[in-house]
This record gives structure tokens, C-alpha cells and sequence, in this order.
């Protein structure tokens, strides 16, 4: 995919909790620098598994002209969005491959999500990682967006992180200080004992998913649910030298511009659905940032 252009653009609807008020709002279609975009900062600690580990999204930018599409036969738009919430982000415990179900928050923030994006330009096709926190919010949309099949893609998995599966991260280093050195190495191309993957194998499984995706469905609108890994996978594939992109938040709405020569992000972390849902603080989803 090396032959591919790359372009870091983001529209009006990136939407985090604290957003500047400052910030500047244009049409969707309107793009400016990633540069000139405000950076989320989030308090460090891990959230419980009480009532209390939801907070309600602050006054902010209202979403983005859902109408004002600019799909063309040149490229898809494709909305990847993460999947809900689980106890084990709530728990701030890794997931991986392992199959966790979403928690009751994590339910309706896909109902949330879905009603979203059924209410936006119509949705094609819908496609998902296997696992189930992706297939279940994967479902809920394709259900509100015209009863739509969903299509399972195994690249579209979060990273296999080997060892680390199943524990707490605050506690990897203790009960796994091999692993966990490995996952914090700056190798793209170091992989994690136990079968884990590495950063380099992760990038290249999903972001060949999101281009087959796309030659696919040139001139239409497509959801695709999957974890924070691949967000920020994708993220570096469609801004190469950008700046590194924070917490990716359950539910999170992410849409790319997906042509044969290039990938532009038409708008990065929109969780404007969730004023009445909450999210996550951390948006904890099994690494050191979100993932």
C-alpha cells in the first residue's frame, strides 16, 4: 500500500469532551490542516466499574451536517466506528482477540450510534470484526440503517496482544514483565510472546481490509465497526507523519475517504451521539492509550 497518497485533512466534526470552544466550525466538506485541530487531554486514572465511570459529554460543537454528503464515484466513505463499552474497558483489563461482550453501557452507546447514523446518508454495506463487541454494535447499526446484513471480517479484529490477554494493564508489568516489554517497544515489528502480533502485522491486515472495503463500494457510504488498535492503525495510514491521535472512545464515529490513490479523514472521534449515553474517561480498550 506504499503506492498509496495520503492526505491529513479533518472536518468540522471531530468532537471530543472539552472541546475548544474556540474552535473553528466550517461546512463538512470544508477541510483544514490536522494540525490546527484541538487535542484531547483525559484524566489518567483508571475508571470503576461503579455508575460513576460514565460522564455525560459537556456542552460542544453540535454534529455535523449529516445531508451535506460529498461521495463520489472516485472513492467510498467509510464510517469506522469502535465498538461499545465492555467490563473489561470499564476494568481497564486487555482484550486482544479475546471475546468480550459488551456491558450495559456499551449496549447503548451502539443503539446510540445507530440511531445516529441511521438518521445520516444512507448506509450501503455494514462490516465488522468477528469479535463480539464489534459484531453485536455492528448489528444494532445495520438493524436501525434498513435492516442490512453484516459482513464478518477477521482483519478487522484488534491486535492479538499474546500474553497480555486477559490481564489488567496496571498489573502487566508484574505478572508479565517479558510481554510486556515487548508491547511497549518502539519496533514496529516486534511481536508479543504468546502469539501476539506486532504493531507492523496489525497495520497490514486492516488496512488492506479497509481498501478492499473501499474498491468495493467507490461511490457509496459504508460502516465498518472495530477496536482501537485499528482506528489507530488506519489513522497512521491516512496521516503517515501525523501527530499521535489520544484516546480512541467507544463509539466513536471516524470517516475516511477511501479512493485507489489516496485516504483522507473527513472527521476523527465524533461522540457527539453520547451527550445522553456517557462514555468511558479513559476510553481504556487494552493499551498504554486506548487500544
Amino acid at each position: 500500500m506504499s503506492a498509496i497518497r495520503t492526505k491529513c485533512h479533518l472536518a468540522e466534526c471531530r468532537h471530543f469532551p472539552r472541546f475548544s470552544s474556540t474552535s473553528v466550525k466550517i461546512p463538512v466538506c470544508v477541510k483544514f490542516s490536522a494540525s490546527t485541530t484541538t487535542r484531547l487531554h483525559l484524566n489518567k486514572a483508571l475508571p470503576t466499574r461503579h455508575p460513576t465511570h460514565l460522564v455525560k459529554s459537556p456542552d460542544s460543537v453540535p454534529m455535523s451536517d449529516s445531508n451535506s454528503s460529498c461521495v463520489n464515484g472516485t472513492y467510498a466513505e467509510i464510517v469506522v466506528v469502535r465498538h461499545g463499552e465492555t467490563e473489561w474497558n470499564a476494568d481497564g483489563r486487555i482484550q486482544g482477540h479475546l471475546d468480550v461482550e459488551l456491558n450495559e453501557a456499551g449496549r447503548q452507546q451502539a443503539a446510540s450510534v445507530a440511531d445516529r447514523l441511521s438518521k445520516e446518508p444512507k448506509v450501503s454495506a455494514v462490516y465488522s470484526s468477528d469479535l463480539k463487541r464489534a459484531l453485536v454494535t455492528a448489528e444494532t447499526i445495520a438493524a436501525r440503517c434498513g435492516g442490512l446484513e453484516v459482513i464478518t471480517d477477521q482483519d478487522l479484529r484488534e491486535r492479538n496482544l499474546g500474553d497480555l490477554q486477559g490481564l489488567v494493564f496496571r498489573e502487566a508489568a508484574k505478572l508479565n514483565p517479558k510481554a510486556h516489554k515487548a508491547f511497549l517497544s518502539h519496533r514496529t515489528d516486534q511481536d508479543i510472546p504468546g502469539g501476539g502480533e506486532s504493531r507492523d502485522q496489525l497495520y497490514q491486515r486492516c488496512t488492506s481490509s479497509l481498501q478492499r472495503i473501499g474498491r468495493k463500494h467507490k461511490g457509496e457510504r459504508v460502516v465498518v465497526v472495530s477496536h482501537g488498535g485499528v482506528l489507530r492503525a488506519l489513522y497512521k495510514q491516512a496521516c503517515p507523519d501525523g501527530k499521535s491521535i489520544g484516546k480512541v472512545l467507544n463509539t466513536s464515529v471516524n470517516i475516511f475517504l477511501v479512493s485507489d490513490e489516496e485516504w483522507t479523514i473527513k472527521c476523527w472521534g465524533d461522540v457527539s451521539h453520547l451527550e445522553q449515553t456517557g462514555y468511558l474517561k479513559s476510553g481504556f480498550g487494552g493499551d498504554k492509550t486506548s487500544g
